[in-house]
C-alpha cells in the first residue's frame, strides 16, 4: 500500500539504531529486498531505505552506545511541540526535545509512564514510509506493557487513540489501538517468559509473504530466532534478532486479514 501523507496520530516510520550498520544493511537488504544507500555524512550516516524507489525504513547509528540495537516507531504529528506538551501533561518523559532534522522534518522521542519509548515525526520533506503493509515493509507496532489501563489513558490523552479489547481481559488478551475506527497498532501485557527486568517496549512488525521462508532466510543471513513461526488470529508470525542484536517481528497475514 502506498502513502502520500499520514494523519495526525498515525504511525508513519520505523528506523533501526545499530552499532553495526554495514552488517545491518547487508542483512535487511538480503531479507526484505531493501535498497540501502550510503547515508549522508551530514545526517550522521543515516540511510533511508527503499523498495523500487519508495521509502520503507531507516538504518542509522546507535545514538546511545551503551544501549543495545533497537527498532523505533515514529508517530506522525501535526506539531511535535504540541504533542510533547501533551506527553508531559499526561505523565510521560521527554528524552529528545523537538528538533529539526535538516529539511526532512521535526522529531522528538519520549517514554510513556511505564518507560516504553516512542518517537514523533512532524514531516517536512520526508513524509515517512511511502510503502507499507506489503512484503518487506513495516506493517504494525505493538506495545508490551505492565499497565494496560495506564497506557490506555496515556495514549488517549496524547494521540486520541482508543483501545479496543480483543479476547479475554488480562493475560492472553490483546488490545488494538484505533483512531477514527482505523487500527493503528496493538498492546498486550508482559508475556510469559519475558524477563522481569526487561522494560516495557514498542515492538516493530514487518510484513512477509511466507513467515517460515522468511525465518529460514533470516537465519541463513545470521539472525537468531526468539520465537519460531506461530499461528495467531491475523496470520503467522515469528520473533527474530538480527545479527547485531536488534529484535523485530515478521508477520504473514491470512488472506483477507488487514493490519
Amino acid at each position: 500500500m502506498e502513502y502520500q501523507r499520514y494523519e495526525n496520530g498515525v504511525p508513519s516510520w520505523v528506523d533501526l539504531g545499530s552499532s553495526g550498520l554495514p552488517k545491518a544493511k547487508e542483512f535487511y537488504g538480503g531479507l526484505f529486498g531493501w535498497n540501502t544507500p550510503e547515508g549522508a555524512p551530514e545526517a550522521g550516516g543515516y540511510s533511508v531505505c527503499d523498495i523500487g524507489g519508495k521509502t520503507v525504513a531507516g538504518l542509522g547509528p546507535n545514538m546511545n552506545p551503551s544501549a543495545p540495537p533497537y527498532w523505533s516507531t515514529y508517530v506522525n504529528v501535526d506539531s511535535a511541540d504540541d504533542t510533547v506538551a501533551k506527553v508531559e501533561s499526561n505523565g510521560g518523559t521527554v528524552f529528545v526535545a523537538p528538533m529539526d532534522v535538516l529539511e526532512a522534518g521535526r522529531m522528538a522521542v519520549f517514554a510513556d509512564p511505564e518507560g516504553a519509548v516512542l518517537g514523533l515525526w512532524q514531516p517536512n520533506q520526508h513524509m515517512g514510509a511511502q510503502l507499507v503493509n506489503e512484503p518487506g515493509t513495516y506493517c504494525w507496532s505493538e506495545l508490551i506493557t505492565d499497565d494496560l489501563s495506564g497506557a490506555t489513558a496515556f495514549y488517549r490523552g496524547v494521540f486520541g487513540w482508543e483501545a479496543e479489547a480483543q479476547g479475554p481481559a488480562g493475560p492472553g488478551g490483546y488490545t488494538e489501538w484505533k483512531l477514527g475506527g482505523r487500527s493503528l497498532g496493538g498492546m498486550m501485557g508482559r508475556p510469559p517468559g519475558m524477563p522481569a527486568e526487561a522494560p516495557p517496549f514498542w515492538g516493530v512488525y514487518f510484513a512477509v509473504a511466507d513467515t517460515d521462508a522468511s525465518v529460514a532466510k533470516a537465519t541463513e543471513l545470521g539472525a537468531s530466532v526468539m520465537m519460531p513461526p506461530t499461528d495467531i488470529e491475523p496470520g503467522r508470525f515469528a520473533v527474530l534478532v538480527d545479527p547485531v542484536g536488534a529484535m523485530f517481528n515478521v508477520l504473514a497475514l491470512k488472506s483477507g486479514a488487514s493490519s
